[in-house]
């Protein structure tokens, strides 16, 4: 994997702009990912599983899970997302590709952006389609489901920005997935928080604009800050192995 790498971005004959960078490392990503599908399948699996299982383990009153049901949904995601983080660079570090990544002459946030993304494709993307599918099992509204969708896809794209900066943070050290869950859970409660109000106040009829603004707002920060952060972890976590 390394190898191949290194010859798609530093070849001696071809210079690679920034563009062309991020693309080779997005297809690469998404390459990768598919020839271990049980990294794609165990965040939907266990998406599922908790979705259907809540109802049974809680209640499965019909008041009750339209009450509760935009809340589980987003529970559910975030926690699958949150399993998905450890595999982000964890591959990449075994077989030397990140350090070659860390040495390419582009940016690297640029190219921790362009993994991120392909992470959002892979994980995030996949439960948003999910998701009107088990908005029906909870007996959510049509509406209701609609807006959890929208507010899952601006929300899911925010929770791999951020849970990227934890992933280079824990970056091969012993436990890293109980220290991963310690460091980004308290960051993912706003995003939490908003994105099952703005569900909440849809179901009763009331204006949600302004929640999807501030939730587009977080989107736009997570972008913007997230990179950065994730490349100065990186590049801490590589000195220090």
């Amino acid at each position: 994997m390394a190898t191949e790498f290194t010859v798609s971005l530093r070849s001696p004959e071809v210079s690679v702009g920034t563009a062309t960078a991020m693309k080779a490392v997005f297809v690469r990503d998404l390459k990768t990912a598919f020839r271990q599908p049980q990294d794609l399948l165990n965040p939907l699996l266990f998406f599922v599983m908790v979705v259907s299982l809540f109802p049974l383990g809680v209640s499965p009153e019909v008041s009750f899970l339209q009450q509760a049901g935009s809340g589980i949904l987003w529970v559910a995601a975030l926690l699958s997302v949150l399993l998905s983080l450890d595999h982000l660079y964890r591959h990449d570090f075994d077989d030397g590709t990140l350090e070659q990544l860390v040495l390419q002459p582009q940016p690297l946030f640029l190219l921790v952006l362009a993994k991120s993304l392909a992470h959002w494709v892979l994980t995030g993307l996949p439960l948003v389609l999910l998701t009107p599918v088990l908005g029906v099992m909870v007996h959510l509204e049509g509406n209701s489901v609609a807006v959890l969708c929208l507010t899952l896809l601006i929300g899911t794209p925010v929770l791999s920005l951020i849970g990227s900066i934890g992933a280079a943070l824990t970056l091969g050290l012993r436990s890293a997935g109980v220290l991963l869950s310690l460091l980004i859970i308290p960051l993912y409660i706003p995003v939490l928080i908003f994105g099952t109000g703005t569900v909440m106040a849809a179901s009763e009829g009331a204006l949600v604009a302004g929640q999807l603004a501030l939730m587009g707002a977080f989107l736009v920060l997570a972008l913007t800050l997230a990179p950065f952060a994730s490349a100065a972890a990186l590049r801490i976590s590589l000195s220090n192995s």
